[in-house]
């Protein structure tokens, strides 16, 4: 099982997030080959991220780190962290279910996807240790979520192409318009 602690280490920062369309987040992350002190960091500074944001799971590509590293805390409390590093799904149900999806790349667009319902994640936690977790839910659906960021996926990218399109040029302008505040 994978330990659910808040990691609060004393120096963190916040990381950007990578926004879509930006072609990054196509990028396939690599596998972490070893779980050191600098893995730590970057896992402090993302869950710090996406507290920030807020959300309720973050992928390192998402901040321009393709590494195989997910944060994900979808409690109440915000204080059930959980760490998945080089995740792998070693089994997916067959009974699928349609659940609203947002994204912290792809803001202020929530959709409806279809996913396998209950998953079981191979990973390694934030002390390099591996772990098993089964999942179903929204734990599944936001671990098959981030998983899909390792794999350059962004979740629109399941809809119709013209939902996607529209998706495009609702950001497109809402970049514009952001860096007109500036």
């Amino acid at each position: 099982m994978c330990e659910r602690q808040a990691l609060r280490p004393s120096i963190m920062a916040k990381l950007d997030i990578l926004t879509y369309p930006d072609p990054r987040l196509h990028t396939v992350a690599k596998p972490v080959a070893v779980v050191d002190d600098r893995i730590r960091k970057l896992v402090a500074d993302m869950a710090e991220t996406m507290y920030e944001a807020p959300g309720i799971g973050l992928a390192a590509t998402q901040v321009d780190v393709h590494e195989q590293v997910v944060v994900i805390d979808i409690s109440e409390t915000r204080d059930e962290l959980q760490v998945f590093i080089n995740p792998e799904i070693v089994w997916s149900s067959n009974t699928r279910k349609v659940a609203e999806e947002g994204c912290l790349s792809v803001p202020e667009v929530y959709d409806r996807v279809e996913r396998p319902d209950h998953v079981r994640v191979r990973a390694l936690n934030e002390k390099g240790e591996p772990f098993e977790i089964e999942a179903g839910d929204l734990l599944a659906v936001c671990i098959q979520h981030e998983m899909d960021h390792l794999k350059g996926k962004v979740f629109v990218e399941y809809l119709s192409p013209l939902k996607l399109q529209r998706i495009k040029s609702k950001l497109v302008k809402l970049h514009k318009r952001e860096r007109t505040r500036m």
